[in-house]
């Protein structure tokens, strides 16, 4: 059995994602992630954090992970994607 990993959040952290929780005008996934990260600093887990917020537990275990090595940055913006090469003619 996994065991998720622990998030320990300063003071400076915590207060910006209570507003990224809370802003009406940040974008819906940052929200998400905001919310996903501060109920996994209270210790729960990832099924209860995905049943009380609407996503999977695979999504909520992506932010833990991604914040717990990236920090706020980690969640702010999305990893670089692969997509499609250019057609170069």
């Amino acid at each position: 059995m996994r065991v998720a990993k622990a998030i320990v959040l300063t003071a400076d952290d915590s207060t910006v994602l209570r507003q990224w929780a809370r802003g009406r005008k940040t974008p819906a996934r940052q929200v998400l992630r905001a919310k996903i990260v501060l109920a996994a600093a209270q210790g729960r887990e990832n099924q209860d954090i995905a049943a009380e917020l609407g996503c999977t537990p695979r999504t909520v275990g992506t932010w833990r992970n991604r914040f717990a090595e990236r920090g706020l940055e980690g969640i702010e913006k999305d990893a670089p994607r692969g997509g499609r090469t250019p057609d170069v003619r």
